[in-house]
């Protein structure tokens, strides 16, 4: 599944900034594990100054930053998780300021943080990657908005792109 295979029913408009990130023809799979090696090399490039830096005040520190990638793949895979299996339960929403708030990010070392990352990033991959067609293009409500589950996959990936393009042009320039 990929970008170009989304029907305009399969996600709002607002995510749309975040599919524009990936390459239209990059599937689902790959995108994931992309991402994976991606935040992987950026989180053992870091040195301690660069994980606890904010661009400025009241923004988010790369560890939250990085936090917040993971509180919001866990929800989405969740999402995923029930609207692929046919659940028709509307899903809630989720406050994403409050979540990081609540992190404790900034007390944790950048090597946990990465291992949690990359278990959730694994958990992602295997969910997806065990998913059929027809449960891809399965649409619930999360958020008081439709989803496909293929949507909410591919938006974590480009989720986490719209993120890393952040970093780079804000705090590692």
């Amino acid at each position: 599944m990929t970008v170009k295979d989304l029907q305009q029913d399969e996600f709002q408009f607002f995510y749309g900034t975040y599919l524009k990130t990936l390459d239209v023809n990059e599937d689902l799979k790959s995108a994931l594990l992309k991402g994976r090696k991606s935040i992987e090399d950026l989180v053992h490039g870091l040195t301690e100054d660069q994980f606890l830096y904010s661009y400025g005040e009241g923004k988010w520190t790369v560890a939250e930053v990085l936090v917040h990638l993971i509180d919001t793949e866990r929800v989405f895979q969740y999402r995923a998780f029930r609207i692929s299996r046919n659940d028709k339960t509307a899903l809630p929403g989720f406050d994403h300021n409050i979540f990081v708030l609540e992190s404790n990010a900034n007390e944790r070392t950048k090597e946990d943080i990465l291992k949690e990352y990359l278990t959730v990033r694994d958990a992602s991959i295997s969910l997806f990657d065990n998913m059929l067609n027809k449960n891809l293009k399965r649409i619930g409500t999360a958020s008081g908005i439709p989803w496909s589950v293929a949507a909410l996959g591919l938006v974590i990936s480009g989720h986490q792109r719209h993120h890393e393009n952040i970093l780079h042009e804000r705090y590692f320039n």
